[in-house]
C-alpha cells in the first residue's frame, strides 16, 4: 500500500523557516519524481516543487524562487522542502505527490500524480 505522510507543518512568524518532511512507503521511492503542492485557504491547487527520481533535476514555481528548497534522501524514501523567508501568502495545507510514471518528471503541475499524502498545515503570522 502506498503511503505519503507529511509533518513538519506549524505556525511561523513572518521571514521564518520550516522544513516539511515527507516519508513514503509502498513503492520504489527512488524510480519516482516527487512534487509538492500546496492549497491555501479558499483556493485551488498550487504546485510549489518538483525533483526527479533521483534528485539531479528540481524546479520551482517562480514565487517560490530563492526561497523554497526541495530534496530528497533516497535512502531514507523521504521528501523534503525546507521553507525560508516564509511569507503570509505562504499558508496553506502543503501536500507531497507522487508522479504515478516511472522515470518521468516534468516542471509545474503534472496531471499524472497517483499518490498524494494527507497534507501538513503551514500557517505564517505573527
Amino acid at each position: 500500500e502506498v503511503q505519503l505522510v507529511e509533518s513538519g507543518g506549524g505556525l511561523v512568524q513572518p521571514g521564518g523557516s520550516l522544513r516539511l518532511s515527507c516519508a513514503a512507503s509502498g513503492f520504489t521511492f527512488d524510480d519516482y519524481a516527487m512534487s509538492w503542492v500546496r492549497q491555501a485557504p479558499g483556493k485551488g491547487l498550487e504546485w510549489v516543487s518538483a525533483i526527479s527520481w533521483n534528485g539531479g533535476s528540481t524546479f520551482y514555481a517562480e514565487s517560490m524562487k530563492g526561497r523554497f528548497t526541495i530534496s530528497r534522501d533516497n535512502a531514507k524514501n523521504t521528501l523534503y522542502l525546507q521553507m525560508n523567508s516564509l511569507k503570509s501568502e505562504d499558508t496553506a495545507v502543503y501536500y507531497c505527490a507522487k508522479e504515478g510514471v516511472r522515470y518521468y518528471y516534468t516542471e509545474g503541475y503534472s496531471h499524472g500524480y497517483d499518490y498524494w499524502g494527507q497534507g501538513t498545515q503551514v500557517t505564517v503570522s505573527s
